[in-house]
């Protein structure tokens, strides 16, 4: 079987906040047309008008990836910072409300507000997406059936979401709670063959529940229309460099198993029931956790299994020129996910919400040229967010108006 290209694809959904409240702006679409202008269609809008995404083209190698991502990251930050904004990039906005944020004007978004009313319209989440390249679609769905194992690892590493609503929610990442919501999501059951899933499809279509298979919103799916496996699973980290790590560590895992594939052995699957009991423990506890080894049947510790991860694929990582990359696990494991600095960060400001977001959207510009943000002052009014007592949701004077 000839050896698939592999290439890579990733999405980033970020913030776009008001520097003087530390609110989500709904104010996507004044950003576009110069958005647009500057890189073309890899900007977009999203469900929410305070939601913006950015899309690298087809990347070769995990090279071409981190060219693509700091120069998307560059630009939609010095462009907010123009439109007098900032940008954060973590799997939930600390405590904005989702009642506040206006939702973008386009016939799909509507049919989907429409057909899921306040699912839809609370779903205010921020995740990475990340595509690999497998044109052979029988291939595509053996190696996402086998790569379903691993989907609560790539959650661990990620986790950024521990905030919702003004609250500390005791979760790693909360955004795969909002997310389960919809339909159609979480981890997919296994699938015999290409002709299976598109049977599924199908169905689905002839029965109106979908028009297309966009709207299969699993943890990974074989996208609709590119030839690619697309990973979901990912809360969108704060930095670059562990977006970029996660993009490398997904592309490795595909590579290892096609490997397998090529000598016959193959990677034991498990049945989602099980999978599900890793992706809760790994939503919970993140990379402090542990995770059930189903082949020895015990609970290993993450951490452990983060290196076990890293050792099985050692052997490909070099080919692929992302040793570099993929060995990010190793920052995360030692300075923490996202969620567990921004835990840090709100303990250390004596849980200022106001200072979070400032966290936060300096982590999104950590390593970037993007000089000084625009519009930002220095003291926060008297009318904005007064810092949370712990465990309740905010105070805000501020009206609904500063959102829109």
């Amino acid at each position: 079987m000839e050896r698939p290209a592999f290439t890579l694809g990733v999405e980033e959904e970020f913030q776009i906040i008001d520097p003087v409240t530390r609110e989500l702006r709904s104010h996507v679409q004044q950003m576009l047309n110069e958005g647009k202008r500057l890189v073309g269609d890899k900007v977009k809008a999203e469900l929410h008008q305070s939601v913006v995404e950015i899309g690298t083209g087809i990347c070769r190698n995990i090279q071409d990836v981190r060219r693509d991502v700091t120069n998307l990251r560059t630009q939609i930050i010095r462009l907010a910072h123009r439109n007098g904004m900032r940008v954060a990039s973590a799997g939930t906005h600390p405590f904005s409300d989702w009642a506040d944020q206006l939702i973008t004007p386009d016939p799909r978004y509507n049919a989907i507000v429409d057909e899921l009313q306040v699912v839809a319209r609370g779903n205010l989440i921020f995740g990475l997406h990340v595509h690999v390249g497998i044109k052979n679609r029988d291939l595509a769905i053996q190696i996402m059936n086998e790569a379903r194992y691993f989907l609560p690892h790539l959650l661990a590493l990620s986790a950024n979401s521990p905030f919702w609503l003004g609250t500390n929610t005791g979760l790693k990442s909360y955004r795969t709670k909002v997310f389960e919501k919809f339909p159609r999501t979480g981890i997919p059951e296994m699938f015999e063959s290409a002709a299976d899933f598109d049977e599924y499809v199908r169905i689905l279509v002839k029965t109106k529940s979908i028009d297309n298979g966009k709207k299969i919103w699993w943890d990974v799916r074989p996208h609709p229309f590119f030839e690619t496996i697309e990973f979901r699973i990912c809360d969108v980290p704060m930095r670059l460099e562990e977006s970029v790590t996660l993009a490398a560590l997904i592309q490795a895992i595909c590579v290892k198993l096609w490997k397998l594939r090529e000598k016959n052995l193959g990677f034991r699957m498990y049945r989602r029931a099980l999978l599900l009991e890793n992706k809760w423990r790994a939503s919970r506890w993140g990379i402090d956790g542990k995770l059930i080894d189903f082949g020895k049947e015990e609970e290993v510790p993450f951490r452990r299994l983060a290196q076990e991860l890293l050792y099985f694929v050692d052997d490909v990582v070099d080919d692929l020129g992302s040793r570099k990359e993929v060995n990010g696990i190793n920052w995360i494991l030692e300075n923490g996910s996202g969620a567990d600095r921004q835990l840090a960060a709100f303990s250390k400001n004596q849980g200022d919400f106001r200072k979070l977001v400032d966290f936060i959207c300096d982590e999104t510009s950590h390593g970037l040229d993007v000089g000084k943000s625009v519009g930002i002052r220095e003291k926060t009014p008297k009318r904005a967010l007064r810092p949370a007592a712990k465990g309740n949701r905010p105070v805000r004077r501020a009206s609904r108006e500063t959102t829109r």
